[in-house]
């Protein structure tokens, strides 16, 4: 077998991706993967080493796209409010459906096999704060420590009305209830004024 081709390699893992936002991750194995993707198990432990390797492979590729999907809402919104809501119209848009529950099976299998998923578990939790404490920061004048809290109220909040809708797919319910934790939202404190007492 000729040296691995990097043009080859990333089309046998965009093909793996897609297939395991169809089918999960809980059950995969070689086989069907390698016949639904038009290669064979020999193949696919040569581009990637293991099952294990090409779920972590997959993971990453699902980040990604995850990050591509939020690529597009602004970065400078004109209100906090404006701001939670643009990301949560990727979060409940029908066509990201997938992805986001392709992201809570493994968030699930994570927490049962920390030592396999561990990666996974921090990217989870860290980047998404990041990315919520950022504009915080930048743009609200926050204090890191201060950030950090808020981002952490505002992630919980992504992932439960997540994991309801992709449970339910009641859109106009948890719609709703968006909206009214959005102005729930508005009882956070403004910078400087986060009491860490409590």
């Amino acid at each position: 077998m000729d040296s691995p081709s990097p043009d080859r390699r990333d089309e046998l893992l965009e093909r793996a991706t897609d297939y395991v936002l169809k089918h999960g991750v809980a059950d995969l194995s070689l086989r069907p993967l390698a016949a639904a993707i038009g290669s064979s198990p020999r193949v696919l432990l040569y581009y990637f080493g293991s099952k294990e390797d090409i779920i972590g492979h997959v993971i990453d590729r699902l980040r990604d796209r995850q990050r591509a999907a939020f690529a597009g809402i602004p970065r400078n919104p004109a209100t906090f409010a404006d701001s939670v809501r643009a990301v949560w119209g990727v979060l409940g848009d029908a066509k990201n459906e997938p992805l986001f529950r392709l992201f809570i099976e493994i968030y699930g299998l994570a927490l049962q096999d920390r030592k396999r998923y561990g990666r996974f578990l921090r990217g989870a939790v860290e980047d998404w704060l990041a990315f919520i404490e950022a504009p915080l920061q930048n743009n609200s004048g926050y204090s890191p420590r201060e950030a950090r809290s808020v981002a952490t109220v505002i992630l919980a909040g992504y992932r439960g009305f997540l994991l309801d809708l992709c449970a339910t797919r009641d859109r106009e319910r948890v719609a709703r209830a968006v909206e009214l934790w959005i102005v729930t939202l508005d009882a956070i404190p403004e910078p400087g004024g986060l009491n860490y007492a409590i």
